[in-house]
């Protein structure tokens, strides 16, 4: 219950959208790191499985490095955005807004995501080439991943605190 001057520390944890509870931050304000952590942690998620997906796919047909990224960065926006649009469709919105609001909520999320970890990944020398079998391959995606990830949770803080980014998914619970 929100009262006045009180900003809710948190709302409980929706099992409808598969994350734990967030913090919100009443009338505008500075997001909790807290806050924007699990946002990112949501977003990465879906582009950790479609970016393995891509790695896989791309690795085992043996396709050129850039294609393999194209590849992974297709998955990741579909993945990412399937997995915000499953826990707003639960809460009851049409298919048509609920790929409005997974595409406002993950979009620049996922955008930042993918440049880092696909830049690391092709930084990394011989991780693209090193086949699945390979702690390379394998240790570089990992890598890639963790630094998506600590780069992009101040981006996202950044978004939530002007109402924007995973914050507009708080909007349908």
């Amino acid at each position: 219950m929100e009262h006045r001057g009180h900003r809710p520390a948190e709302h409980a944890t929706h099992p409808e959208h598969g994350h734990a509870a967030h913090h919100h931050v009443a009338g505008g304000g500075v997001p909790s790191w807290r806050t924007a952590a699990q946002a990112t942690l949501h977003c990465l998620t879906g582009c950790a499985i479609g970016e393995v997906m891509g790695m896989v796919i791309g690795t085992a047909l043996a396709l050129s490095a850039g294609a393999t990224v194209a590849l992974a960065v297709v998955l990741a926006f579909v993945f990412g955005y399937a997995l915000t649009m499953r826990g707003v469709l639960k809460a009851g919105l049409p298919v048509r807004q609920a790929l409005k609001v997974a595409l406002a909520a993950d979009t620049v999320s996922i955008l930042v995501m993918e440049v880092i970890d696909n830049a690391v990944m092709v930084a990394v020398p011989g991780a693209m080439d090193a086949g699945l079998a390979s702690f390379l391959f394998w240790g570089a995606l990992a890598f890639a991943l963790v630094i998506a990830f600590l780069l992009t949770v101040p981006v996202n803080r950044w978004l939530i605190a002007r109402g924007k980014g995973h914050a507009v998914v708080h909007a349908h619970h």
